[in-house]
């Protein structure tokens, strides 16, 4: 028996140090590493299903081609050989005859580390592909808090064991971050430290913290107006700060006025003592943090809400006292590793939400996925479906397991997964790293992203010398100024290294201060403060439908480790009654771009006129939520509409 040090490369804030023990060359466990200070020693249920996953039936081993047209199933296993020759050959048609940005490479961080998912992207920004511009996720907060402060980085997950009171807003940190929630706890019993959440539903954040907010969905910048009144008001604000360390405040406090108690009340729903009450606290516990929730982003409002939360800390005198994340902070040569660097071909980007529609159009002619299921995870998955379903678009996909956009696809190549191959993935929450070893050989015949590029890139052709750099010593470029402690060298070495951060009190503006009354919005035609875009109840007969992560899956992974993603949907009990609705009945939910069977779960932890269901799920009917949603990206950042949902109920007879 031995154990194999890894760093969990999944899509998510806390990427786990993980302990793999193996026996006869076989993963028999995992276990949390105590050397993270963040993570902490322990794991979510995904990393202890990795095994399963690992060994699931659902792995792809073996290359396939589709063999009965573009229909569900119809696969047969072919050569390595045959598999390469295959795409090749399709490449060089589908460049010849309509262009290079009529190839789409449709990548995303289902496996975050440098070498499988930024490294292999080199060969794609050789052939001048098109890509995407990766805002599904994060980019509108970016942005958005951008406009104010520069760049988005803040607070470290370990400051909050420093903080008297936590707000953990739009993020449901106890599901979608357990070891931020579990420092947020070891506060409160270390030092009292109070926990706010504000959330829509009553998340389990919502349910275990003390004071619970619960804004109309999108009222989330009236609500961070109303708080700023009243610090403002009472004179909370710290003058001193906000002299020294920002512009624009006027312009701000003038907006803030106006937010009157009775026009806070009519868009967010709230009284005006439940502001008060947390007004109050912001001044007497203090320092404080302000946790913004990654789904708070991914709105019609999302950009909007997160600039809007970002600009209370520094009311009370703090330097980026907020967290949200980090990627934009730390010191990584991106555009080096990936290749875009490295290229004179200017590739065509594409708004990753948007992708639907020019899939279903026909855009793209040869459609390359890795690290990521698209037929699952995007907006309007009819027209997603629809577009990798044409005839005369070739689908190449190499993943790990059989998902519901390889059964699309025209050929299925098999990938390793990570611990099946050694790598280095940061996180982008907290500054803590070590190398991530392999752990068994790759299964089947599955293999590495780098392998896979190398070998398209020869039968291709392809010139360019920096496309067969060693990616190790790509990687030491890309990473030269990236840490506190150490090199990439001492980090293969075995140490645990921590990344470098910009200062808190360095801001990336114009004026080089924290701008309240935004230069950069200005200057792209956007409000230069925040706006609270409207947010109106849902008219009647229809509601707002919100989605969220459950504990047991990253986003479509697992499935197969714990089963579907439940297929339910909450609703409050007098919506349920008025409609008919039984508690476990089955409902059809349904809008213009599709619908969904679901069973109704009859509760009052969503308000009236809203919903709520795990993300990302496939319906009882085999149709995906994600059908629901619009692919209009927001203005700012280009990011989704996940939780800006319209629909309608009704009770299947």
């Amino acid at each position: 028996m031995e154990e194999i040090k890894v760093v969990c490369h999944r899509d998510c804030p806390d990427s786990c140090f993980i302990d793999v023990k193996v026996e006869e060359k076989k993963i028999i466990s995992t276990r949390g590493s105590t050397e993270n200070p963040v993570t902490q020693g322990f794991i979510c249920p995904r990393g202890v299903g990795d095994p399963k996953h690992v060994y699931s039936e659902d792995r792809v081993l073996y290359p396939h081609m589709k063999s009965d047209g573009k229909v569900r199933g119809g696969f047969k296993r072919i050569s390595w050989d045959k598999a390469i020759q295959l795409v090749v050959k399709k490449l060089h048609e589908v460049i010849k005859q309509y262009g290079n940005e009529s190839v789409l490479l449709l990548n995303y961080p289902g496996n975050q580390g440098f070498l499988a998912w930024q490294y292999p992207e080199r060969l794609w920004s050789s052939l001048g592909a098109t890509k995407h511009d990766g805002a599904l996720c994060s980019n509108s907060g970016h942005e958005g808090i951008g406009l104010h402060y520069g760049l988005s980085y803040g607070l470290q997950p370990e400051d909050l064991l420093d903080m008297d009171v936590i707000t953990y807003w739009g993020y449901n940190a106890r599901v979608g971050s357990p070891h931020q929630w579990a420092l947020g706890l070891k506060a409160k019993k270390n030092r009292g430290t109070m926990i706010i959440a504000v959330d829509s539903r009553e998340s389990p954040t919502a349910e275990a913290s003390d004071i619970w907010l619960n804004p109309r969905p999108g009222s989330d910048v009236a609500l961070a107006y109303g708080v700023a009144r009243y610090l403002i008001e009472k004179d909370y604000v710290r003058r001193d700060f906000i002299e020294e360390w920002t512009i624009g405040f006027e312009h701000y406090r003038e907006s803030a006025l106006k937010w009157t108690p009775e026009r806070v009340k009519r868009v967010t729903g709230i009284d005006w003592e439940r502001i008060e009450e947390v007004g109050e606290i912001y001044d007497k516990k203090q320092p404080g943090a302000f946790m913004i929730g990654l789904g708070l982003n991914k709105s019609l409002h999302g950009a909007e809400s997160t600039r809007a939360v970002s600009l209370l800390p520094p009311l009370l005198g703090y330097h980026r006292g907020f967290h949200y994340s980090d990627s934009r902070g730390r010191f990584v040569d991106w555009a080096y590793l990936n290749g875009n660097s490295l290229t004179d071909k200017n590739a065509k980007i594409v708004h990753q939400v948007a992708l639907g529609p020019m899939l279903e159009r026909g855009k793209f002619k040869f459609v390359f996925v890795y690290g990521t299921n698209p037929s699952v995870t995007l907006p309007n998955q009819n027209a997603v479906r629809s577009g990798l379903s044409r005839p005369d678009v070739f689908v190449v996909v190499h993943d790990t397991h059989w998902t519901e956009t390889a059964e699309l696809a025209d050929v299925v190549l098999p990938a390793a997964t990570y611990l099946e191959k050694t790598d280095v993935v940061f996180s982008d929450h907290h500054l803590y790293s070590r190398f991530s070893n392999k752990a068994i050989e790759p299964i089947g015949e599955s293999k590495h992203e780098i392998t896979l590029m190398h070998e398209l890139a020869k039968k291709l052709g392809l010139k360019d010398e920096w496309l067969y750099e060693n990616p190790w010593e790509a990687l030491s470029k890309a990473l030269a100024d990236t840490f506190e402690n150490g090199s990439l060298d001492d980090l293969l070495n075995g140490e645990v290294m921590k990344l470098k951060l910009r200062p808190k009190n360095e801001y990336q503006t114009a004026s080089g201060k924290i701008e309240f009354h935004s230069s950069k919005a200005d200057e792209l035609g956007f409000n230069p403060l925040p706006e609270q875009l409207p947010c109106e109840p849902a008219e009647e007969g229809w509601f707002v439908l919100l989605n969220s992560s459950t504990p047991n899956y990253t986003h479509s992974q697992f499935r197969d480790v714990y089963g579907p993603i439940p297929q339910i949907v909450w609703i409050n009990p007098k919506d349920s009654k008025m409609l008919d609705i039984e508690d476990d009945g089955k409902v059809l939910i349904y809008n213009d771009l599709g619908k969904v069977t679901l069973r109704a779960v009859v509760t009052d932890k969503v308000p009236t006129g809203v919903l709520w269901a795990p993300r990302p799920l496939t319906g009882i009917e085999r149709n995906p939520m994600n059908s629901l949603v619009i692919s209009t990206p927001q203005t700012i950042g280009g990011g989704p509409m996940f939780n800006t949902i319209k629909v309608r109920i009704a009770p299947v007879k």
